[in-house]
């Protein structure tokens, strides 16, 4: 072997990358500790960019095509490096090849739940997931913040680097979206596509990425929260619960099935029922001038006849008598009257039984 060939053999005069692997990301040319000849011939495919690193500095950056290297196209380099004039001795350079094609269908999801202030249930924890795509537009920041100086940086590597920072930036527009967690739920490619304005400036400034596509598979919510919109929904279809009572008693009633079915809607309508009896005992009647006999109660509504009742109180102050004495008349068996816990409840017809002697 002559010195001419074995010089010729030391020094590189084709750089080009095929990519084969489907999934690499950034790729350091291997220049086997070889210096580049001046006017070699640096061949770019498409869906690559070639970025020069030398001396720790990102030099010049190459799109598709054959490029020739001379002063006159790679004039960061030449800065670099000292070129003033031209060079016409070899160099030594890092080159880096990115694909700049698409990737799709790539995984994120929230490893624990993400806090967020909702309108309608305050501090609320959500757990979501989903794909995105994305492209490199931005080599130098891509190496610097993601790749750095990475041999052959692949795919699965990249995912794991960036799927917590594709959950912050989440978060953040999330946040400030302002979106609701029921909207979040049921407006899945909408908001996507809402939030991709937001989350697009961060990714690109920060690691020199494009996302194409923000996809929400799934936005769940606490089973605490769960049951807490289920029951909203559920009283959201009963709608009137005094219809939904009177319903589920006439089903009951109408099937002849078992008599237990209808205990929670008869405890509804009581309640209803006590609920009127202590609103009218809590009006006393006003007796009238001199009469021995209180006036009558208001007429109830037809179709509703009133439990005609007096507190021994009111029974009093209608004979214009003292409560001992109405209590003493009770006690004796001349006024009938009826003890309920420590309630005593006198009906209207024994009060005028009383008084008829």
């Amino acid at each position: 072997m002559s010195i001419l060939d074995f010089i010729k053999k030391e020094l590189i005069e084709i750089i080009e990358w095929t990519d084969d692997s489907r999934d690499t990301l950034s790729y350091r040319w291997p220049d086997d500790d070889r210096q580049i000849k001046n006017g070699a011939q640096l061949i770019v495919r498409e869906s690559q960019m070639v970025q020069f690193v030398a001396a720790g500095q990102y030099a010049d950056l190459f799109g598709p095509g054959k490029h020739t290297l001379s002063t006159q196209n790679i004039p960061v380099l030449s800065t670099i490096l000292g070129w003033k004039y031209g060079f016409e001795s070899p160099f030594k350079c890092d080159v880096y090849y990115l694909n700049t094609r698409l990737f799709t269908g790539n995984k994120w999801g929230t490893a624990n739940p993400v806090m967020m202030r909702d309108a309608d249930f305050g501090v609320v924890r959500l757990r979501a997931f989903g794909t995105y795509d994305f492209r490199i537009v931005d080599p130098p920041k891509f190496l610097k913040e993601v790749a750095g100086t990475d041999q052959n940086f692949r795919l699965d590597e990249f995912a794991d680097t960036m799927r917590s920072r594709i959950v912050s930036v989440f978060t953040e527009a999330l946040a400030t979206a302002k979106v609701p967690a029921l909207d979040v739920a049921s407006r899945y490619s909408e908001l996507g596509d809402a939030l991709l304005p937001i989350i697009n400036p961060a990714m690109t400034g920060k690691y020199g990425i494009e996302i194409t596509s923000f996809v929400l598979e799934n936005v769940s919510v606490p089973p605490e929260v769960e049951k807490a919109i289920d029951a909203r929904s559920s009283m959201g279809v009963v709608g009137n619960l005094n219809d939904y009572v009177k319903f589920q008693m006439g089903s009951a009633m109408g099937s002849g099935g078992d008599a237990s079915a209808a205990v929670p809607a008869q405890m509804a309508v009581g309640f209803g029922i006590a609920q009127e009896m202590m609103r009218g005992m809590q009006s006393p009647a006003a007796p009238a001038a001199g009469a021995a006999v209180p006036p009558p109660l208001p007429a109830a509504d037809a179709g509703a006849p009133a439990l005609d009742v007096l507190t021994p109180e009111q029974a009093a102050q209608a004979l214009s008598v003292s409560v001992e004495d109405v209590m003493a008349a009770i006690a004796a068996g001349d006024l009938k009257a009826r003890r309920i816990g420590n309630a005593t409840r006198i009906a209207r017809s024994a009060l005028e039984e009383f008084l008829r002697g």
